[in-house]
């Protein structure tokens, strides 16, 4: 079997990045359940493969497990379908596959003369530190999951305030709370199980403060019916939270959070449909921290820097455009899980093991395996949870009125210590039609996450305030018209510059960095992979 892992080493110089690890089939980035499953299902279709992944231990952000030396003795009684996970883990680590800890992709090239991929890696346990890697491969397989979609408020950089699944993967991997009384707040189904694993591991939690309402899920009863698993998932989870005593709150959000040194307070107070706060029904509940998230935005950065089509989910967010065999719109690169949209671990598993299908049929040329009966029944299962997966969207979907919750003072990109404010000024008085050009004008994105915490907020005070303007504009304009001919001049905005629909147009999400890359491994590039990346 060609290539193995290599130990984390000091940083590497320049010519070391001569070694190749490789060629093999399939380069799969990311060890979750899409990247096992499509990793298994492909090396016993007779692929050979090797999976990238920064953590040191397979699973993922869903099946986060203790290091072995705290001697954890139950694991799985912080996971749900914790045995069916093992069973796929140990089919991977039977499987001739080589797993690549410990290794942060950073781009990803494709060469000219052969097509063959570069997997371009630093390796090490963070990726400043590390050293150059590079793997080859005929065919690259993404399954790179998701982050936390965070939507500020007064407050929020206070010490104690986490991700919802921030809080959750410190309970599964460190076996730590991050209070003691732990309010649980934003939107979405990721509540209700972070609830209760935190309740179940001894917070108390307070309330959980869901902002949308359930009722969006009668409006596709199809889907729900499909999905039966998934309405009894729930129906634990809420069990736990009446087990627990723990109330839930719909229609309603934190709006601030109050405390000198962390988080003594939270203001919950109720939305109208559109997520703007009702004024008066502001209630403070007591806490010491506070685990809020909006949901999970498709991590695909490494797809756009190589032109992949992207497709806008009914939540917001922007996720890889896929065929039905899991294919990009670039060929020879598939993916496979939270990158094509939020939908859960089986789906993920089930979608990574169609691209392995996919990407062996391609490869071994043998057309027929994507007709078989397993791959039929793999599409059939996805598209039943695809569409329950988007009804799920739909009915979390953040309402524009969020943003009335922001005073100007409220930090929103937290790195550069941009306010709404400021925001506000760049997409208003300052011009600034995207989210894009806010980001050149206020450095808001710029900072170490990169755009991953204040990315959604930063587009939504664009919008909002780039309309607002060009609102005003037009009004002023009609005025003048008015006073001059008599009657109303202009004409109204066309569909094709995004006004009339109040938004902007979207930002590029290209990037050609997935991770910080110190520059002197950027200089020591061969040349011929530097001709491919900016050929690309």
């Amino acid at each position: 079997m060609p290539g193995s892992p290599s130990e984390p080493q000091e940083r590497a110089e320049p010519d070391e990045w001569a070694g190749l690890d490789g060629p093999y089939d399939l380069a799969v980035i990311g060890a979750g359940p899409a990247g096992l499953a499509g990793a298994v299902t492909a090396c016993e279709l007779g692929l050979s493969v090797a999976v990238l992944d920064a953590a040191p231990q397979t699973g993922g952000q869903y099946f986060r497990h203790p290091a072995p030396g705290l001697g954890a003795a139950r694991p799985q009684a912080l996971h749900h379908d914790w045995a069916e996970f093992t069973a796929l883990r140990r089919r991977f680590e039977a499987s001739e596959a080589v797993h690549l800890a410990h290794h942060h992709v950073w781009t990803v090239t494709r060469q000219g003369d052969d097509g063959t991929w570069t997997v371009h890696a630093l390796t090490g346990p963070d990726a400043g530190s590390g050293a150059p890697a590079r793997v080859r491969a005929r065919a690259v397989l993404l399954a790179t999951g998701a982050y936390e979609r965070q939507l500020p408020f007064p407050g929020w950089t206070l010490p104690g305030v986490v991700g919802a699944g921030g809080a959750q993967a410190m309970l599964k991997a460190g076996l730590v709370l991050p209070g003691r009384r732990i309010v649980v707040a934003g939107s979405g189904p990721l509540l209700l199980a972070v609830a209760s694993s935190l309740a179940a591991a001894g917070a108390r939690v307070p309330a959980v403060v869901e902002a949308s309402g359930y009722l969006g899920y009668a409006r596709r009863p199809r889907a729900l019916a499909t999905s039966p698993h998934k309405l009894l998932e729930a129906a634990v989870h809420g069990s736990a939270l009446l087990r627990h005593r723990t109330p839930l709150r719909t229609r309603s959000a934190v709006t601030a959070v109050h405390g000198t040194d962390r988080v003594e307070a939270v203001t919950v107070s109720r939305l109208d449909r559109a997520w703007r706060p009702v004024p008066g029904t502001g209630r403070r509940i007591a806490c010491d921290a506070l685990a809020v998230g909006h949901g999970l935005v498709p991590q695909t950065e490494l797809a756009t820097s190589l032109g992949c089509a992207t497709r806008r989910t009914p939540d917001g967010t922007q996720a890889l455009a896929l065929d039905a065999l899991q294919e990009t719109s670039v060929p020879g690169l598939w993916a496979a899980g939270e990158t094509g949209g939020t939908g859960g671990w089986q789906l993920a598993r089930t979608e990574g093991e169609l691209a392995g299908i996919a990407v062996a049929a391609r490869l071994r040329g043998l057309p027929a395996l994507t007709r078989s009966r397993r791959a039929r029944d793999l599409a059939r299962r996805r598209d039943r949870m695809r569409a329950f997966a988007d009804a799920m969207a739909a009915a979390h979907a953040p309402g524009a009125g969020w943003t009335a919750w922001l005073p100007d003072d409220t930090d929103v990109c937290r790195c550069e210590e941009v306010t709404a404010g400021g925001i506000r000024e760049a997409a208003g008085e300052l011009g600034a039609r995207d989210a894009r050009t806010v980001k050149l004008l206020t450095r808001a994105g710029m900072g170490w996450c990169q755009g991953r915490m204040c990315g959604a907020a930063v587009a939504c005070l664009a919008a909002e305030s780039s309309v607002e303007s060009r609102t005003e504009s037009r009004t002023e304009n009609r005025t003048d018209s008015r006073t001059e001919n008599g009657a109303e001049g202009g004409t109204a905005d066309g569909p094709e510059n995004g006004a009339a629909q109040g938004t902007v147009p979207p930002s590029a999400e290209r990037r050609p960095l997935a991770v910080p890359v110190p520059l002197g491994d950027l200089a020591g590039l061969p040349e011929e992979s530097e001709r491919a990346r900016t050929a690309g």
